[in-house]
């Protein structure tokens, strides 16, 4: 929980309105990109209206009066804009947008208890009262005004509008509301008093309360439902902004609204379809099947208890006894609404996911020491004892696949920020684009969920302000005027496989190559293959920018992506045809809890080679090893001499043996698509490792990403393959090489965690 909710007794409720707004901020986002596309309909406005006003109702609940005020107004626009009132042009996308951004801080500001300034979101507001008051628009907006008009009201900390009751509809309205919410109302928390204050903001209203159903404290069930309502109000507005105040829970109530007309004869009663028809009449208040008919009812039903709240001083007459009769039942037939669906899921503390994650992963561990102790009891592969631990394997796997899968997420939630990005640049680069997104329903662990938004953010930037060209670059080019981003997901080879492709430049090689020597990067007589000048764009402070922008220039943007994937296990590259475009991809793993590696020995320990990585395995023979001047070994694989790295040496055994002819290299692909041999003695096997940090439990070992813990109950480290490309193999105790041979200085060499030490990665 945040600090400033600490001590709050509503922090938990709080909470899950954040996650809530979370989750209506991003569809809104969405569907107002379909509004700025143009590929809307109805229902989208009334998503986002919805959204708002959710948004608004949790706000009113918890006193974030900046936030009620602001999409009080943001609803009005919206309203017009759904009564078709207002046409839909970039000027009014622009303020959508632009306040959509101020709610999302506004969200923010309360999430982290902060107050933002007096002046913020003015210039959003202004934008929106522009259109209330038909200053702008293509369509006169001067209905709209004239509907709600709006006094402004000072408070302590900023202006807040409020609509005064003026004619929506000539004179003045009166309607009688029955309303008894059901259990299911307090279950998908709404509150009631909501929906009061809703109602008050209509007119003036009398409310009357029924308490008869209460029960004694000691029998008092907090989620029932006790009270019913009876509201008496008169107001400017007509029926459909009535009925508006009941819209999310008119399935979870009864609801019966009465519209009375001049002398309180009665015009017409709806009753909502949820409405059971019991045999009492909760409100006291009864109409006869006769009275329905000839349009004759009491205005004045006996209350059980009056409560009286108004907006302005009212004198409350004593009710008249109601006439007994049954109660109409519930409508049929085309009028009534089918129920809701209701929810298939659940929300989940994070915590409590990891933790079962945990347990399930110890649960695996345990499995694999009570299989390993079988198969060295040489017991009869038939026994009852053997088939039992196979098919319990069996069991641990689909239940370890079915946690892990609670975990994934689909990577649509990151794809749904990019639109606004790409809208937001382009119109400053002042570039025209197309963004295509493809499968975006493709799970992903949720922990690399989180990690994605900030590397796409600035690949998604990096093609748009480098790679796309101005629309008079692609006309010369023989292009369109409009550039076009791809950005893909797709499983693959039990990882996930992220594409950023854009249809611009491409990069210029020479231009890359000639900076990357003067800043030092490269050596200036380097000679480097297409394919490493395309990824020397990754570098530390390297940049391409003529000049320093808010978008570019200083060179962090695409170092932050490579050192963020790697964080993640995954890896990027980039491939690019001059003046057809550049590919950038991102490899990463599915989750980050477990591991398909192979296990191999290499001296007297064992270390795990993430599947993923592995191109293949050999036996060179002799005559297909070479020796580098500095001791390092070199092979010859189909006519290219591949580096090769001795886990074992690398790693302190300075007297294990250096000839890979002798043992079996794995062949690995490192970042960037470089390719390196593991010198390795043995092949223990392909096993699914569960993932312990080494970092949290130690500290970090160059070369080793994490550990995991084998059947046997040994610890196991798990190799970094990526660094392991980057260092140098450590000094070897007898240079195998000639005496006029240059001899490498002694190199620091890898600090191994101790035994003590691996024995807390299983904690």
């Amino acid at each position: 929980m945040l600090p400033a909710m600490t001590d709050d007794p509503f922090a938990q409720f709080k909470l899950t309105f954040f996650e809530e707004c979370t989750e209506l901020l991003t569809d809104m986002e969405q569907n107002l990109g379909l509004v700025e596309s143009g590929s809307f309909d109805n229902e989208t406005l009334h998503a986002i209206f919805r959204a708002v006003h959710s948004i608004k109702a949790g706000a009113d609940a918890f006193s974030f009066k900046r936030m009620v005020a602001f999409t009080h107004r943001f609803e009005f626009l919206l309203d017009l804009l759904r009564e078709e009132k207002l046409a839909v042009d970039e000027p009014l996308v622009d303020t959508l947008f632009k306040s959509f951004d101020v709610l999302s801080d506004l969200v923010s500001f309360a999430q982290n208890g902060e107050e933002p300034d007096a002046e913020y979101g003015q210039d959003a507001l202004a934008a929106i009262e522009g259109y209330l008051s038909g200053d702008v628009g293509s369509q006169p907006a001067a209905e709209a005004t004239t509907d709600k008009p709006v006094v402004e009201e000072k408070t302590d900390q900023a202006v807040v509008e409020t609509a005064d009751v003026q004619s929506k509809e000539e004179g003045i309205n009166h309607f009688r509301i029955e309303f008894t919410p059901k259990e299911a109302m307090y279950r998908h928390a709404n509150e009631p008093l909501l929906i009061i204050r809703e109602l008050m903001e209509l007119g003036e209203i009398t409310t009357t309360i029924d308490t008869e159903r209460l029960p004694e404290l000691a029998k008092l069930e907090p989620e029932d439902a006790y009270f019913s309502w009876v509201f008496e109000l008169k107001t400017r507005y007509g029926r459909d902004d009535v009925d508006e105040v009941f819209e999310f829970v008119i399935d979870d109530c009864d609801l019966t609204i009465v519209t009375l007309g001049d002398d309180n004869e009665v015009v017409s009663v709806d009753v909502s379809p949820g409405h059971a028809g019991d045999d009492d009449d909760d409100f006291g208040f009864f109409v006869d099947d006769e009275a329905l008919k000839s349009g004759v009812v009491d205005a004045n039903p006996k209350p059980v208890e009056e409560v009286v709240a108004e907006t302005k001083p009212a004198e409350v007459k004593a009710p008249a006894a109601a006439p007994a009769a049954t109660t109409p039942a519930a409508p049929t037939g085309p009028t009534a609404k089918a129920a809701m669906p209701k929810s298939a899921s659940i929300r989940v503390d994070v915590d409590r996911v990891d933790r079962l994650v945990n347990m399930v992963g110890e649960l695996v561990i345990t499995q694999s020491m009570l299989a390993q102790e079988v198969n060295n009891s040489a017991m009869d592969q038939s026994s009852n004892v053997t088939n039992g631990m196979e098919e319990l394997s069996m069991h641990i796997r689909e239940l370890q696949e079915n946690v892990m899968s609670i975990r994934m997420q689909p990577v649509k939630s990151v794809f749904a920020r990019m639109p606004r990005i790409v809208r937001d640049v382009s119109k400053k680069v002042g570039k025209k684009v197309k963004l295509i997104t493809e499968g975006e329903t493709t799970e992903v662990d949720k922990t690399v969920i989180e990690e994605l938004a900030d590397p796409l953010t600035h690949m998604i930037r990096n093609s748009l302000d480098h790679g796309l060209e101005t629309p008079e670059e692609r006309l010369a080019a023989g292009k369109g005027e409009e550039g076009t981003i791809r950005l893909s997901a797709e499983h693959r080879g039990g990882r996930i496989v992220i594409e950023i492709t854009d249809d611009g430049r491409g990069i210029n090689r020479e231009k890359v190559l000639s900076l990357a020597k003067e800043k030092g990067v490269v050596a200036e007589d380097a000679s480097l293959s297409d394919e490493e000048i395309d990824n020397l764009i990754f570098a530390p402070g390297f940049s391409t920018a003529d000049e320093v922008t808010d978008l570019s220039g200083r060179g962090v943007g695409m170092d932050v992506v490579r050192r963020n994937i790697q964080a993640l296990g995954g890896r990027v590259s980039v491939t690019s045809t001059p003046g057809v475009g550049a590919r950038f991809q991102l490899t990463l793993p599915l989750t980050l809890a477990v591991l398909d590696g192979m296990i191999v020995g290499a001296s007297d320990e064992k270390y795990v080679i993430p599947i993923n990585n592995i191109i293949e395995t050999v036996r060179p023979p002799s005559s297909d090893v070479e020796t580098l001047i500095d001791g390092n070994k070199v092979i010859r694989i189909r006519g290219e001499y591949i580096r090769v790295v001795s886990v074992a040496r690398m790693f302190g055994d300075v007297n294990a043996s250096n000839d890979p002819s002798k043992g079996l290299v794995v062949l690995v692909e490192a970042d960037g698509g470089k390719v390196i041999g593991l010198h390795v003695d043995m092949l223990a096997g392909q096993q699914q490792v569960v993932i312990k940090s080494l970092e949290t439990n130690y500290r970090a070992v160059k070369g080793i990403a994490s550990a995991t813990i084998l059947g046997d109950g040994s610890v196991c480290l798990i190799l970094d393959i990526d660094a392991l490309a980057r260092m140098e193999v450590p000094k070897i105790k007898k240079p195998e090489l000639m005496a006029d041979s240059f001899v490498p200085k002694q190199t620091e060499q890898t600090e191994m965690p101790s035994a003590e030490h691996l024995e807390a990665v299983t904690a």
